[in-house]
């Protein structure tokens, strides 16, 4: 049985065509991406997949239940992670989570062993009893994460959940999700970071403009743009791109403190750039050659601009 399968769906706004067919099916236990540019569709999906948008056409099925025939039974499976925060900011962290447990059926003792295992887990144990009005957003964010996982639930929905968020925050909510995935529950994320993408990921989605364009395992989906090769050097000292431009160099582009250098023929290319580091009197303090990223596929399928 799969975790979840979406099949067909379509939805307009007025005039605007917001899912035009996406369909993609989530295997049991799988982490599963979902990615596209802002505006492609992605949030649209997911708040038909939790009931909150009713497609135009086609259908969503949770655990074999169909969200159409019985939503009540199929959000049980559910636990969310919307693009919005959902907490109560007069409640405090334990508060919230207990109101949670409540909403999911569970007894007293259950809500408040699993309230507190989580508090500890997400670092807010010595904050259980603030009110969530005095937390940060990330601190908020563990929140939610925390409440979306109370009912240990089978499937998990996460949309753009470290938007934003400070690494300290970003780190405990994905280890805490990773976690969660390896002792079964099946992860449908949405995300604006392709390299989280990349680690997390067995396999994902592409969206763009209502419509899939790619599925696929990240590494597999790589492949689909073998010739894209690209070189990372550091110097050092700085220098102006235009001496590492040639006509077996398609790109120069400044990454943090180095030089990120795209080629189809990354022999020739090296052999350039180590012929402008003995003209300049340069020292290289580190190169290195790496195949297409997953961004690099997301950039030439979405036609993204860099």
């Amino acid at each position: 049985m799969h975790a979840i399968v979406v099949k067909d769906l379509h939805k307009k706004f007025g005039d605007q065509v917001a899912l035009d067919g996406v369909g993609f099916e989530v295997e049991e236990g799988e982490f599963f991406g979902l990615l596209g540019p802002n505006g492609a569709g992605k949030t649209t999906t997911i708040r038909m997949i939790t009931g909150v948008l009713k497609p135009d056409r086609g259908s969503v099925t949770v655990q074999g239940i169909d969200l159409r025939k019985a939503p009540l039974q199929a959000k049980q499976n559910m636990g969310v992670i919307p693009e919005v925060g959902n907490v109560y900011p007069d409640l405090s962290a334990i508060e919230n989570l207990d109101l949670v447990g409540r909403f999911y059926g569970l007894d007293k003792t259950t809500r408040r062993s699993r309230a507190e295992r989580l508090l500890v887990d997400l670092g807010l144990s010595e904050r259980k009893d603030d009110l969530l009005r005095k937390f940060s957003k990330g601190m908020r964010q563990r929140v939610s994460i925390a409440c979306a996982m109370v009912n240990e639930p089978p499937v998990l929905l996460l949309d753009e959940p470290t938007e934003g968020l400070d690494v300290m925050s970003r780190r405990l909510i994905v280890e805490k999700v990773r976690e969660l995935n390896k002792k079964g529950t099946s992860v449908l994320m949405t995300t604006h970071n392709i390299e989280e993408a990349n680690r997390l990921c067995q396999r994902v989605c592409i969206i763009n403009k209502g419509k899939v364009v790619a599925f696929d395992t990240p590494e597999r989906l790589r492949k689909t743009v073998e010739k894209i090769q690209t070189i990372e050097v550091a110097f050092d000292r700085r220098i102006d791109p235009g001496i590492l431009e040639g006509s077996n160099i398609s790109k120069v582009e400044a990454c943090g403190d180095k030089w990120r250098i795209y080629t189809e023929d990354p022999d020739k290319a090296l052999e350039t750039i180590l012929a402008v580091k003995e003209r300049e009197g340069l020292r290289v303090l580190s190169i290195a050659t790496c195949g297409p990223s997953l961004e690099d596929v997301f950039v030439k399928i979405c036609e993204v601009p860099r």
